[in-house]
């Protein structure tokens, strides 16, 4: 049995006391008094509860380990099987223009393998055949990209690139650090993902807050809770959208070309505050944090401390739930799936540690109709829960991966394991 806590760390306790400390009892109640908030998102009208309708409450999960013979459950017309196992934290998975599958294998503080596996599937039936180091000694890696013979990595303090070939097995050196990022400190938001547009002329870096609601003060969040756009050589860096609490996942929409990304929102305002999300990304726009969420809802926290960034807040298209820590994001462009999934959208949702009746711990599908969201999420995948009420499970979904067969990868970090769903043939 795992006794293992993945949620707890000192940024987390820290977290907790200066976010409490910052808001009296009176305040709390004047926040509740002012009721519920309804908003208008892509998929319809939402209603939010006030702050502190719930107390704030920490539940981390601990871990078991999955029986013989179990898996995730998918719905009938799918088949979950185990694509990899034995992993330390597979964080993240990338697979390059000639099919080789990369993934990271990175966790917070001390406990990082700070690796890359390369997975080979050289007759591209979905199965790898070989498999090796990429790269070890990093500094909690997670984006990866292939680009103009270049490999880039993402590490928690920068991003460097190396030369590189398809079909390269190992990297060589110590690579080129081509833009250093925000990292030490407090540090509550790691994860540097990476993608590229279409033409291979820019590329662009999610970067996720030091702290829950910038109790730590604004100076520590330069360049922090947004997105980066740089040229390939590190150049002409700019923001491209903020305001973004940790913008995890990134992809493009398949039909309209839009960036998207998947965020966590801030935690302590109660069970059903603030839901995380996945939004396009519009270009320089602003989406609230930390003095705001959905729009103009200002955070208590922040009341009154920059009315002129709260007007200019916009709210996200799609809730994923609160606190569920959806981080993982892909669009399903191929066509091994049913056609109700097509250019539809997965999230890896990691699950909660701040509700009181733990969430996510799955995976969601979000059905989307000419580029358009067009419902809430879906359960896609789960049976990662063995006790909701201790809370006890078996594993915590992250990053999800269209694979070049059409089925679905998925990131399991807790449980070491990498999950292909595949869909039955008829």
């Amino acid at each position: 049995m795992k006794t293992a806590f993945y949620t707890t760390t000192l940024c987390a306790l820290l977290l907790l006391t200066s976010c409490k400390d910052k808001v009296s009892e009176e305040e709390k109640q004047e926040a509740n008094a002012q009721g519920s908030t309804t908003v208008q998102t892509a998929i319809g009208s939402l209603t939010l509860p006030p702050p502190y309708e719930t107390k704030s409450v920490t539940n981390n999960n601990s871990m078991a380990d999955w029986p013989e013979g179990t898996t995730p459950k998918a719905p009938a017309s799918f088949t979950v099987t185990k694509f990899a196992s034995g992993l330390d934290n597979p964080r993240n998975t990338y697979i390059a223009p000639n099919g080789d599958i990369f993934v990271a294998e990175s966790n917070d503080g001390g406990k990082s393998a700070d690796r890359i596996t390369m997975f080979r599937d050289k007759d591209g039936d979905g199965t790898f055949e070989t498999h090796s180091v990429f790269k070890e000694d990093l500094k909690q890696p997670y984006g990866m990209l292939v680009l103009n013979n270049y490999f880039y990595v993402a590490n928690t303090d920068g991003l460097y690139r190396y030369p590189y070939k398809a079909g390269d097995t190992k990297l060589q050196g110590d690579g080129e650090k081509i833009v250093d990022l925000p990292a030490g400190g407090y540090n509550h938001h790691w994860t540097r993902n990476l993608i590229a547009n279409a033409d291979g002329t820019k590329i662009y870096i999610s970067v996720g807050s030091a702290s829950n609601v910038g109790e730590y003060g604004m100076d520590e969040e330069k360049r922090r809770a947004n997105i980066l756009e740089i040229n390939p050589d590190g150049s002409e860096e700019r923001i491209y959208a903020n305001g973004l609490r940790n913008p995890v996942g990134m992809a493009w929409n398949p039909v309209t070309k839009e960036l998207w990304t998947a965020v966590n929102e801030r935690d302590e305002l109660g069970d059903n505050l603030v839901p995380d999300y996945i939004t396009s990304v519009k270009q320089g726009a602003f989406y609230g944090w930390p003095y705001s969420y959905y729009g103009q809802i200002e955070d208590p926290r922040m009341k009154g401390k920059a009315p002129d960034m709260v007007k200019k807040a916009i709210v996200p298209d799609v809730p994923a739930g609160s606190h569920t820590a959806s981080l993982g994001l892909c669009f399903y462009d191929k066509d091994a799936f049913p056609s109700q999934y097509k250019n539809g959208a997965f999230v890896g949702q990691h699950g909660s540690w701040n509700r009181s009746k733990i969430s996510g711990y799955k995976v969601v599908f979000v059905p989307f109709e000419n580029g358009k969201p067009t419902g809430e999420p879906q359960d896609f995948l789960t049976g990662f829960i063995e006790d909701p009420e201790k809370p006890e499970v078996y594993g915590r979904p992250v990053d999800v991966t269209v694979m070049n067969d059409g089925s679905l990868l998925v990131n399991d970090d807790a449980g070491g394991m990498l999950w292909k769903v595949s869909a039955n043939k008829q």
